[in-house]
């Protein structure tokens, strides 16, 4: 049973890439423990929304609130990190420190070992000595099936093994919510298999997940909700199980599923 205990909160969240309005006032309430599946077309807005809820992108308007951490964007900044106040940066500092992304492209040092890459936030983020992220560096490794790559380099990894450093990386940080985009787009089936496993490993361990994906299977086994977004609103927050249901989702939610499905 999940805790109601909010988490994470978005009020009234607006975006503008010059004349194109990505988000349009979207809403979002996340409890403790929740695997949050977000779906829907190319450019509907959902990475924008999970991109926006950490500061990778500047909303123009609206509130984000992590763990009773709350930014309220200041339109007058005009989507701009540079123009918002000191006090506010703070803030996004600290909702990022608990939180943690993990991108389609992995985003590794090209330089660094796959425990080098682990570590990196731990040592230059949260000043942890060097011995001491390098046991837990190789434990997270170990959890996502990879301690014996602990010294090779990204150059000498499959795109699945990569993908599952960069979630040891975003673990080392203990965050209190892990956003993943489209995290496994770029991988061939079996080694999307290699990173969907270790998904689910973490979302029986109750690690609060937002995911934008299109992988049905994993939505309908995983997921306790679904949001389906559709020209940057939430067309549908609703149960897995409800948005799956012909009998319950719109005509455009199965239209959607319907190519998925080809």
């Amino acid at each position: 049973m999940k805790a109601d205990n909010v988490v994470l909160r978005a009020r009234s969240l607006h975006k503008k890439f010059g004349e194109n309005a990505v988000l349009r006032g979207v809403d979002l309430t996340v409890n403790a423990g929740e695997v949050v599946v977000i779906m829907g077309s190319s450019g509907s807005g959902k990475t924008t929304l999970i991109r926006s809820l950490n500061f990778l992108e500047m909303p123009d308007s609206g509130t984000v609130e992590v763990c009773g951490i709350e930014v309220v964007c200041d339109p007058a900044a005009n989507g701009k990190l540079e123009r918002c106040s000191r006090a506010m940066r703070a803030q996004m500092t600290l909702i990022r420190r608990n939180t943690a992304m993990v991108f389609q492209s992995f985003n590794l040092f090209p330089h660094m070992s796959a425990l080098e890459n682990v570590i990196e936030g731990l040592v230059s983020v949260k000043s942890v000595p060097k011995a001491e992220a390098r046991e837990r560096g190789r434990t997270l490794l170990g959890r996502v099936g990879l301690a014996e790559k602990a010294g090779a380099y990204p150059r000498e990894l499959s795109g699945g093994q990569k993908q599952r450093v960069a979630i040891a990386r975003g673990l080392a940080m203990d965050p209190k919510v892990i956003f993943f985009d489209e995290p496994t787009s770029a991988l061939d089936p079996e080694l999307r298999d290699e990173v969907l496993g270790v998904m689910r490993e973490l979302a029986s361990e109750g690690m609060t997940m937002l995911v934008v994906t299109h992988e049905i299977r994993f939505a309908r086994e995983v997921a306790d909700r679904i949001l389906f977004v559709e020209g940057g609103e939430i067309l549908h927050d609703v149960p897995a199980s409800e948005f799956f249901s012909d009998a319950n989702s719109s005509v455009r939610a199965q239209r959607f599923l319907g190519k998925l499905a080809v």
